[in-house]
């Protein structure tokens, strides 16, 4: 096992078969005893609850994964937890010796993925990359290209494996 770390590492997560993938890469193969994983959820602009009217500037303080596990989660931020996500992160977190943290930004992916960088002073970025041809990249834009030239941080797009 590698020596104990003390790194704070994000993941950018949509529940996506490439943000699961981004989950899966980044605990097996960057997350080492004392590194603290964070998942990061961006939600739309137009989602409105109680919690983004709270917090929508700096997002939700950050959410300890037991917390984060919680039903009432679905119904504070509106979003639900993928069971095997949180199953790769329980094991983590024991196994590994992980901290595994979420944290809710409101807005558009790209800028609060950047954000995020600097917010939680993340050491790694790790998103999925859903491989858009050229052609929707040019015309939607892709969060992952943007993270990658913008990002503070070093920046790993896992592709998911089809």
């Amino acid at each position: 096992m590698a020596a104990a770390s003390n790194r704070t590492i994000g993941i950018g997560i949509d529940y996506s078969p490439t943000s699961k993938s981004a989950v899966r890469w980044t605990i097996e193969n960057l997350a080492c005893a004392g590194d603290r994983v964070v998942l990061i959820h961006v939600l739309s602009k137009s989602d409105s609850n109680i919690q983004k009217q709270l917090w929508k500037e700096k997002g939700s303080p950050l959410i300890p994964l037991e917390e984060f596990k919680e039903l009432n989660l679905s119904v504070q931020y509106g979003i639900t937890p993928d069971g095997e996500v949180l199953d790769i992160l329980q094991s983590a977190s024991k196994t590994k010796q992980v901290k595994v943290l979420a944290k809710i930004y409101w807005g558009d992916p790209r800028e609060k993925l950047c954000e995020a960088v600097e917010d939680l002073k993340l050491d790694s970025l790790v998103v999925g990359s859903r491989g858009m041809g050229t052609i929707k990249r040019v015309l939607l834009g892709s969060v992952s290209n943007y993270v990658l030239t913008n990002a503070t941080c070093p920046v790993t797009v896992v592709k998911s494996i089809v």
